[in-house]
C-alpha cells in the first residue's frame, strides 16, 4: 500500500507540469478605424498562468503591448529576448515573427494589455514555424 500511495505521487508530480496551461485572451473592445479603410483596433487582455508561453506566432498587425502584472518574457526574430514587468512595454510589427512569448515566472501569473491594428476580421494570432 505505501508502494501504491509513493507511485501515486510521483505520477502527480511529473505530470503537473507536462499539463500545459494555455494563456487567457479576453477581448476588451474592437472598433473599425473609418479613416483607414479596411482596418480595426483590437484591445485584449492576455493572462498567462505560472510557466504559460505561446507557441512561434506572428500577427500581421501592428501590436502594443502594456504589462499590468507580474513578468514575462518575449522577442521577436532578430530581436533582442527582453523580460518586462508592470508598466514596462513592448512592440512588435506587421512582418515581426514572435519566437518567444512566456510568463517569466513558474509560481506567479502575468497579465498585460494588446492594443492591435490590423485587416478587418483578420485572424489576432497566426502560427509561423
Amino acid at each position: 500500500m505505501k508502494i501504491a500511495k509513493v507511485i501515486l505521487c510521483l505520477a502527480w508530480l511529473i505530470s503537473g507540469p507536462l499539463l500545459a496551461q494555455e494563456a487567457k485572451v479576453t477581448e476588451v473592445l474592437s472598433k473599425d478605424l473609418s479613416n483607414l479603410p479596411g482596418k480595426e483596433g483590437l484591445m485584449i487582455t492576455v493572462e498567462y498562468p505560472p510557466g504559460a508561453s505561446d507557441p512561434v506566432h506572428r500577427h500581421n498587425a501592428h501590436a502594443f503591448l502594456y504589462v499590468l502584472e507580474g513578468s514575462i518574457v518575449m522577442q521577436v526574430k532578430g530581436g533582442k529576448e527582453v523580460t518586462l514587468g508592470p508598466g514596462e512595454t513592448f512592440y512588435e510589427g506587421p512582418d515581426d515573427i514572435h519566437v518567444i512569448g512566456r510568463n517569466a515566472s513558474k509560481t506567479m501569473p502575468a497579465k498585460f494589455v494588446v492594443f492591435l491594428v490590423k485587416d478587418k476580421g483578420a485572424p489576432v494570432l497566426v502560427p509561423t514555424n
